[in-house]
């Protein structure tokens, strides 16, 4: 049987500060969104801007992690896989987000301020992976 790849690699800046819930087994979950931008130039010259906004997830350690350290406009590399969940509301309308599950986490940018567990928690991996079933959102 052959292998596949899902890897996602991403360096952006958080658009809201994480937000961290529990599953009802107790397991952390921290959610958050990061912006990326590209620039180019088009043939007459003209100077183009466009950013691209991911949700993110991070499970375990990794969710507190997030939600300590990180806040709104951060700079951070994000490694991790991408997933599609799809689901029906109460009304019965289908919904469907593609979402990156983080597994590592590296605080990039300035640092205004440094203490003293930044740098045991500048990368950080989940150990395993999310239960597919535990969705507290």
């Amino acid at each position: 049987m052959s292998r596949g790849l899902n890897k996602v690699m991403i360096i952006g800046n958080l658009g809201r500060d994480p937000e961290m819930r529990y599953t009802p087994s107790g397991r952390p979950v921290t959610t958050f969104t990061l912006a990326t931008s590209r620039s180019w130039n088009s043939a007459d010259g003209e100077r183009h801007t466009e950013t691209e906004w991911f949700n993110v997830v991070a499970w375990g350690n990794l969710a507190e992690i997030c939600k300590q350290h990180l806040n709104k406009g951060k700079q951070v590399y994000i490694e991790g896989r991408l997933q599609t969940r799809r689901w029906e509301d109460k009304e019965g309308a289908k919904h469907t987000m593609t979402e990156i599950v983080a597994s590592e986490m590296l605080m990039l940018g300035e640092r205004r301020e440094v203490n003293h567990s930044e740098a045991a928690v500048a990368a950080a991996e989940i150990e395993g992976q999310a239960e597919e079933d535990e969705f507290p959102f």
